[in-house]
C-alpha cells in the first residue's frame, strides 16, 4: 500500500512547465502562420524558388534562354 503524496514543489513545476509549453506553441503558430502568409502573397510558385536571389537555369522559361535576357 503505497501513498503517493504531491509535494507543493510539483505543483509549481507544473504549472512552469505548461506555461512555457503554452509559449512554444504560440512561437510556432506565429512563425507557421507568417511563413503562410508570405507564401500566399508571393502568389506564384516560381516567384517563391527564385526568391532566394540565385539564377537557377531550370526554372528560367525558355524564351528568355534564347534571347539571353534575364527580366
Amino acid at each position: 500500500m503505497a501513498l503517493r503524496v504531491e509535494h507543493e514543489l510539483h505543483s509549481r513545476r507544473r504549472g512552469r512547465n505548461t506555461g512555457v509549453g503554452l509559449l512554444l506553441i504560440g512561437f510556432l503558430v506565429i512563425v507557421f502562420g507568417l511563413t503562410i502568409t508570405k507564401v500566399l502573397q508571393l502568389g506564384d510558385a516560381r516567384k517563391f524558388e527564385t526568391f532566394d536571389h540565385v539564377a537557377r537555369p531550370q526554372i528560367i522559361p525558355q524564351d528568355e534562354v534564347e534571347t539571353g535576357g534575364t527580366n
